[in-house]
């Protein structure tokens, strides 16, 4: 980050407000050798037409003229990059999220355009790290409404698979895993909680020598792991052995979906739950400015479009 960079909120709508400031701002980033390169032949002896702010490239063939947007979250969208680097901090460094009309009112957009926004930005924050090693706390947890608050009409009934309780059926169920010396976290949305299920993903997921500690839940009893095993119908914390971890990140979860966003269907979960992982892993020694400036490495080279986040017929379909 060079010094003439927005480092907190107050300098961050002053410096967007530039349309230039947003143009260098993202090519510091997409091409940090200063040499700008085509997206479609990647030919780099492209000339910049300053009067559009776009590039010109050489080579005669479609999409011959580009801008920055080009290949990136932001590829045909009609919204001015200020706007679009504001949502961005906002959303990266808001410890509880952003709602989408808040967001709505303050860049002055329509709700829908803005949703369709953050939950590209959601896609730029999703992680691919590293396995998580050492000793790693995994646990689940069950997000939805109250059976209290359900119309008699939707309530579940029976006891559900894998001995969900009827309180749980209605509900997503979330697996996480934290890494205490590098507090990183891991979650996703799974269909059931079962040994076939955990087994796998505790080994895509987890170096080999790692010891995983889970609570009594028999869905851990297969993993491939040197395994501790807290029992919490007796004790919370038995010496090192404990989930607060990973329970604690759940708190956060749950407050921002339950306090910022309110009702989150279950096919968009997945996208909330990078948002917050995102925010946790770049918690600690990192300013708001170099928080921004991670998400901005990810915008390059991810496409969400508004099928596939809808899952419309013939867009292509994103995993479970």
């Amino acid at each position: 980050m060079t010094a003439h960079e927005p480092r907190t909120l107050q300098e961050a709508i002053v410096h967007f407000s530039n349309q230039d400031n947003c143009v260098a701002y993202m090519v510091a980033r997409r091409w940090p050798d200063g040499v700008v390169s085509c997206p479609t032949c990647g030919r780099t002896d492209v000339s910049y037409v300053a009067k559009r702010r776009v590039w010109q490239c050489k080579t005669r063939h479609a999409k011959c003229q580009f801008s920055v947007k080009v290949g990136t979250i932001m590829e045909d969208s009609p919204i001015g990059l200020d706007k679009w680097l504001m949502t961005m901090w906002l959303i990266a460094n808001c410890k509880n999220g952003v709602s989408s009309y808040e967001i709505a009112r303050a860049i002055n957009v329509t709700q829908k355009s803005t949703w369709f926004m953050l939950h590209r930005i959601r896609e730029a924050m999703k992680e691919y790290s590293a396995p998580l090693s050492g000793v790693i706390e995994m646990d689940e947890t069950f997000v939805g409404g109250k059976v209290k608050n359900m119309h008699k009409s939707k309530v579940p009934q029976g006891t559900g698979f894998s001995g969900r309780p009827v309180g749980a059926m209605a509900k997503t169920i979330v697996v996480g895993m934290i890494e205490r010396s590098g507090r990183r976290v891991k979650a996703q949305v799974i269909k059931e909680r079962t040994q076939e299920v955990l087994s796998p993903i505790a080994s895509d997921n987890i170096a080999h020598g790692s010891i995983v500690v889970t609570d009594e839940w028999g869905g851990y009893n297969d993993i491939k792991f040197a395994h501790e095993v807290v029992n919490h119908a007796e004790t919370y914390v038995r010496g090192n052995v404990h989930t607060n971890g990973i329970e604690n990140f759940w708190s956060l979860l749950k407050r921002g979906l339950g306090g910022t966003y309110i009702s989150v269907e279950p096919y968009h979960l997945i996208r909330y739950i990078d948002e917050q992982a995102f925010r946790y892993n770049n918690r600690v020694m990192v300013t708001d400015a170099q928080r921004m400036s991670r998400v901005m490495d990810n915008v390059p080279g991810r496409r969400l479009t508004y099928a596939q986040l809808t899952g419309k017929p013939g867009a292509t379909p994103r995993p479970f």
